[in-house]
């Protein structure tokens, strides 16, 4: 193999671009992304960078070094994957190369019929942050649409300017599906201890608007909030439009091995696209978390460059968000109907961290401002298995 096209730059698209080096390749490496910048770190973009105390320049990815090794062609749309010709078709030429790696993501999903109206926002990208930012002044008032963790960071940023906030959830408690509810609930408590008005089995009918600027929401039933600024934080969809006729299963993400290897060997996916297979189960998954495209990466490249699978992926399921005042950190696999046991400070409490029990074993581990104890837990609970063969 002398040339690798990495599809997306994005954190999976960066790790992979390192990777390629790190294991030794020495050949030709096209790093090929969308938006004109270099790959940039996106949980900035709800957080420090939103409120505008992180640097752009702090967001960066890739050092001179990483760069000198590359050939970036930034600001370019992959159009066509041809994998017979073995050619990348982009919007400015094509790319003829031996290796492809699927680093794409996706793009925010957002309300029908809101496309065009000011004041509403989606959160993905640069751009995004820098425009919902330009909004947060003072005495806005921000209505959120969604409490997963994006909603609930941007939540909380906002809050930390000082502005109305109010959260709307269709859930009966957010985070319920990645938590439990027990859990669920106690980072529920966050956004009331801190001002935020969060609504549980809230569903929008539509948004107001005057002169094509978003008014107000209206919710289910009639009820109606003013509002200056919407944030839609509903989820993404995998981009794999583009690869329509190129042979490769696609479906919620793109399909792959357990070593995420698609149909083709010299196609590999990483990060939020990726829909790999479970290496025991064969339950196919799709990670949106940054830990997880990190993680994807070494294994991603290591299977490319030998041709077949040699290493397995297997996640750690390492997640953390930062709201408000507080750190929620969670390892492992936890399912709704798992036991919940404290091992320090309640539910309650504004520390504590708890275990996820499943017939005798822990399959988790969750705190709240409680860093060091969670590591250690992690540790001594959730040792992984090495990727093998």
């Amino acid at each position: 193999m002398k040339s690798v096209a990495i599809i997306g730059a994005s954190l999976a698209g960066a790790r992979a671009a390192q990777e390629l080096r790190a294991q030794g390749f020495d050949g030709r490496v096209v790093l090929v992304g969308e938006e004109p910048h270099p790959p940039y770190d996106r949980p900035p973009l709800s957080k420090a960078f939103l409120a505008g105390t992180a640097s752009r320049e702090s967001l960066d990815l890739l050092d001179a070094d990483d760069t000198a090794s590359l050939e970036l062609r930034l600001g370019t749309r992959a159009e066509r994957l041809d994998p017979a010709a073995g050619r990348v078709v982009l919007s400015d030429g094509e790319l003829a190369v031996d290796g492809v790696v699927l680093a794409t993501g996706g793009r925010a999903r957002t309300l029908p019929g809101t496309e065009g109206i000011a004041g509403v926002h989606v959160l993905r990208t640069l751009e995004d942050s820098l425009a919902l930012r330009e909004e947060l002044v003072p005495g806005a008032r921000v209505v959120i649409v969604g409490a997963g963790f994006v909603g609930a960071e941007v939540a909380s940023t906002a809050r930390t300017l000082g502005l109305d906030v109010t959260v709307l959830e269709a859930l009966e408690t957010p985070l319920a599906r990645v938590l439990g509810p027990r859990l669920a609930q106690a980072c529920a408590g966050l956004h009331a201890r801190h001002g935020t008005t969060l609504r549980c089995g809230a569903a929008v009918e539509t948004l107001l608007t005057t002169g094509g600027r978003v008014t107000g929401v209206r919710l289910d039933g009639g009820e109606e909030l003013p509002a200056d600024v919407v944030v839609v934080g509903i989820g993404m969809v995998p981009a794999t439009e583009w690869l329509t006729g190129s042979g490769l299963e696609v479906g919620n993400g793109v399909h792959t091995s357990s070593g995420l290897v698609t149909k083709l060997p010299n196609v590999v996916a990483v990060g939020d696209v990726a829909a790999y297979a479970h290496a025991e189960t064969g339950v196919r998954h799709r990670h949106e978390h940054w830990t997880n495209a990190s993680e994807q990466a070494p294994v991603a490249v290591a299977n490319l460059l030998a041709g077949h699978v040699t290493r397995q992926y297997a996640p750690s399921g390492y997640v953390w968000s930062d709201q408000y005042s507080g750190m929620l950190q969670l390892a492992g696999h936890p399912e709704p109907g798992d036991e919940v046991v404290f091992v320090e400070g309640t539910a309650e409490d504004g520390a504590f961290v708890a275990t996820y029990q499943r017939d005798g074993a822990t399959v988790g581990v969750f705190a709240l401002n409680s860093a060091k104890q969670f590591t250690r837990l992690r540790r001594q609970a959730l040792r992984r298995p090495a990727s093998v063969a």
